[in-house]
């Protein structure tokens, strides 16, 4: 198990570390992309995991010199996702680390996803109400890279942020991490590779 004594709280992404539902957000942004004229490029698009829905459609019409309406393809996308009812499943790597240390330290989650979106797919894994805050795209004004998101998590946990561990798997993640001045893990491909902040 990781040694994260040092910490006094621990924060966790959703999507892509500490559940997998990755995929299927990929493929509701290949059916919004479709039916907006936008290029899908799967790598590019799992590199954006973590920034909102409306945030990554502002970065697609400004590569793609398109003008949609941000909040339209992003509703678009959201409903695509609902519609294909996935049945979410814990990383046991990520997983096994939140419930090694439930009840030792705070724990919290900081993700891009709505809240709406959020709350169903914690409920599904059973884990809404074992986390001790929750911090989504709906709840700050700037999303993954800025710091907004992981400093309202630990404003929450009532912990100084310099005193908390980040849990993500995309670079945006982790710079939105040393921009809160969090240490991190990088979560991938079942391995973690550990970023100190400093």
């Amino acid at each position: 198990m990781i040694d994260l004594q040092k910490y006094a709280g621990i924060v966790f992404d959703m999507d892509g570390t500490l559940v997998d539902t990755m995929e299927g957000h990929l493929e509701a942004w290949r059916r919004a992309c479709e039916a907006y004229g936008f290029p899908f490029d799967k790598a590019y698009m799992h590199s954006l995991g973590g920034v909102p829905s409306v945030q990554t459609v502002e970065i697609l019409n400004q590569l793609h010199g398109l003008n949609h309406d941000a909040e339209e393809v992003a509703q678009h996308k959201h409903q695509a996702w609902l519609s294909m009812a996935l049945k979410p499943q814990l990383f046991p790597e990520t997983s096994g680390v939140f419930r090694h240390y439930r009840g030792l330290k705070k724990i919290g989650i900081g993700t891009g996803a709505k809240r709406e979106g959020a709350e169903i797919i914690l409920s599904a894994v059973g884990l809404l109400d074992q986390v001790d805050a929750l911090v989504t795209s709906s709840d700050v004004e700037h999303g993954k890279p800025a710091p907004d998101t992981f400093l309202k998590v630990a404003q929450l946990l009532g912990v100084n942020p310099g005193d908390c561990v980040v849990f993500e798997d995309t670079e945006i993640g982790r710079q939105a991490a040393f921009a809160a001045g969090m240490d991190c893990y990088l979560f991938a491909d079942g391995e973690f590779r550990f970023h100190p902040s400093a």
